[in-house]
């Protein structure tokens, strides 16, 4: 598929996502009308607030009041109050600047190497959604130091509160990303038409399992090593730096960690076993990601794998948060709002393991298949292995 086809439907999606995440900010205010309490429920227009602040040119309390309490000095006028509030809506234009600019291109290379054709579409669907949702939690981590400095407290421990940044509004961005994705597929759908062949690749059995292990350990690795509570406290004092970098161990926690756990001490071990469940899910779904993504791509290119491995652990860490919030039992008392409220956490470290695992597994699946360029040529589709 050529660039040019596979633009235009990377642009829709990028249009799409964009648009949806302004549209949601900019209906904060429909949550502090009278009766909107009443109608949805004060718990859940308090939650949704908070979801929707991070996408809002609407400022947080804390802009709006600091900056209305700085107005005048002395009784002179400061403009430092105004400053803060053009600051924090530069901030927002970085924001949904830095979505568009994050999501075309690997929606671009997605729908490239991976079109919506030959039992393809689910695949494409998810792993643009998984994208989406990259995409979004990247545009609020290199916006995010110009709304920590619109606060006025930049220079107070400035990695924590960076942190603190990274998860902002995920929640709305999971549905966003979903509502993108599925308008990029339909555009990808049509332009694909005329296209050419985009066979299947003929990849052996045995290699796409290895490649697929070689993968699910990088991930394990965060899962089950780093996880683990004193791995996690090490990571959390980890302080080489000073001054404004210091205490970097949240930040370190944000990109690394995939979960968190501890042994069974206290708790019976079938309900200790029971709450783990989750991380495997989150490893079944990896592996069986990785094992079908060399098939499905129309050529398995570093890139491609890479970004493909990277929304395979989105994709597996979304499931594995829901069915944690399933079996809490929580969730189901709550609501629906209570529910979604796990979702779309730990993104930057599915980034950073899918990114290493994708580069194992196409590394593992070179040397497996035993050539150094690249895996066996697509066959044509009439020679097509029926199980891939």
């Amino acid at each position: 598929m050529t660039y040019r086809r596979a633009a235009i439907p990377a642009l829709v999606g990028g249009l799409l996502i964009t648009a949806l995440l302004w549209w949601a900010g900019a209906s904060v205010q429909a949550l502090h009308l009278a009766g909107t309490a009443d109608a949805i429920g004060g718990r859940a227009a308090a939650d949704l607030e908070r979801w929707l602040i991070p996408w809002s040119y609407d400022p947080p309390d804390v802009v709006r009041f600091g900056a209305g309490a700085s107005d005048w000095v002395n009784g002179t006028p400061d403009p430092d109050g105004a400053r803060y509030l053009a600051l924090y809506h530069t901030a927002l234009q970085i924001r949904f600047a830095a979505v568009f600019a994050f999501f075309v291109p690997g929606a671009l290379h997605l729908v490239r190497r991976l079109p919506p054709v030959h039992g393809r579409l689910p695949a494409t669907l998810l792993a643009v959604w998984a994208w989406g949702l990259v995409a979004g939690t990247l545009a609020v981590t290199v916006s995010a130091p110009w709304v920590i400095a619109s606060q006025g407290r930049g220079s107070y421990r400035f990695l924590p509160q960076l942190a603190a940044a990274l998860s902002a509004g995920c929640q709305i961005l999971v549905v966003a990303a979903l509502v993108a994705a599925a308008g990029t597929v339909l555009a990808a759908r049509i332009t694909v038409k005329g296209a050419g062949p985009l066979p299947r690749q003929a990849v052996p059995p045995r290699a796409a399992r290895l490649s697929a292990t070689a993968g699910t350990a990088v991930v394990a690795l965060s899962v089950v090593v780093l996880s683990y509570q004193s791995v996690a406290a090490a990571l959390q004092r980890f302080d080489p730096l000073g001054g404004m970098f210091a205490e970097p161990g949240d930040l370190l926690r944000g990109w690394l960690l995939l979960g968190g756990w501890a042994g069974p001490a206290g708790t019976p071990f079938g309900d200790w076993l029971l709450y783990r469940v989750p991380d495997v899910l989150l490893l079944v779904v990896v592996w069986w990601a990785l094992r079908w993504l060399p098939v499905l791509l129309v050529r398995s290119t570093v890139p491609a794998m890479a970004v493909g491995a990277v929304c395979a652990t989105v994709l597996g860490l979304l499931a594995s948060q829901l069915l944690r919030t399933v079996t809490d039992g929580a969730g189901l008392r709550w609501g629906l709002i209570y529910l979604s409220s796990g979702l779309g956490y730990g993104v930057p470290a599915a980034l950073t393991c899918g990114l290493v695992a994708g580069v194992a597994a196409v590394a593992t699946l070179r040397l497996t298949v035993g050539r150094a360029d690249d895996v066996p040529e697509a066959v044509p589709p009439a020679e097509s292995p029926a199980h891939s």
